[in-house]
């Protein structure tokens, strides 16, 4: 291969990605004190752990932001996306970190459906003012029964991109893909939780939006 149009494909690759870093989002720090909705299922409200160790609350430890946990066990984004303008209303966020589609997997609805009702979601958190930031979810796969490890739906990625959401990819995934961080097959125990809070803190503070003082 002639080696200057190589280099020269090199550089665009290293210039793509370069851009693609610089034009990454950033966000303006939420101060403390400031109310952040946690919108989702039995995850979100802490089943498999005891009180104070499900992820909202370590979020606000973490924080010193008024995380209000509105996680309802064996919701689904279908039903959910009935019971999210009140959730904002009653709480009126800054951020809503919405976690959901896990029952919907559960019950085999199709995943099409499952983004549509989580798009449904996302947009009523922006047009109330604040903003959405997607957790990644797994669903069911061939792949994960075999290796025990779990990945995000790709429904997520895709939202987010579509709708310029913020998206926390892997970590819910990763958590349950250990069985020393899970209280069952779908739920975290308390050390799952620690991690999955943290996941989440790092995410928000690599988007700018959590200002991490040493």
């Amino acid at each position: 291969m002639n080696p200057v149009p190589l280099a020269r494909f090199a550089l665009i690759v290293v210039t793509a990605l370069l851009a693609a870093c610089t034009d990454a989002r950033r966000y303006d720090p939420l101060p403390e004190g400031a109310v952040v909705l946690a919108f989702g299922d039995s995850v979100t409200h802490g089943t498999g752990a005891g009180t104070g160790e499900d992820y909202p609350s370590r979020l606000a430890a973490l924080t010193g932001w008024r995380v209000v946990n509105a996680g309802v066990p064996g919701d689904t984004a279908q039903r959910a996306k009935e019971r999210i303008d009140d959730a904002l209303r009653s709480s009126k966020p800054a951020l809503t970190i919405i976690e959901l589609g896990g029952n919907d997997f559960l019950r085999r609805r199709a995943a099409a459906d499952v983004k549509e009702d989580l798009r449904a979601i996302v947009r009523a958190v922006r047009e109330a003012g604040a903003l959405p930031v997607l957790v990644g979810v797994p669903e069911p796969s061939a792949f994960a029964a075999v290796t025990g490890r779990l990945a995000d739906s790709p429904i997520y990625a895709a939202l987010a991109a579509e709708e310029d959401a913020l998206l926390i990819e892997d970590a819910l995934s990763d958590v349950l893909s250990e069985g020393s961080l899970r209280a069952d097959p779908i739920h975290p125990n308390a050390a799952g939780y620690r991690l999955l809070a943290e996941r989440i803190a790092d995410a928000l503070a690599r988007a700018g939006l959590l200002d991490i003082r040493t």
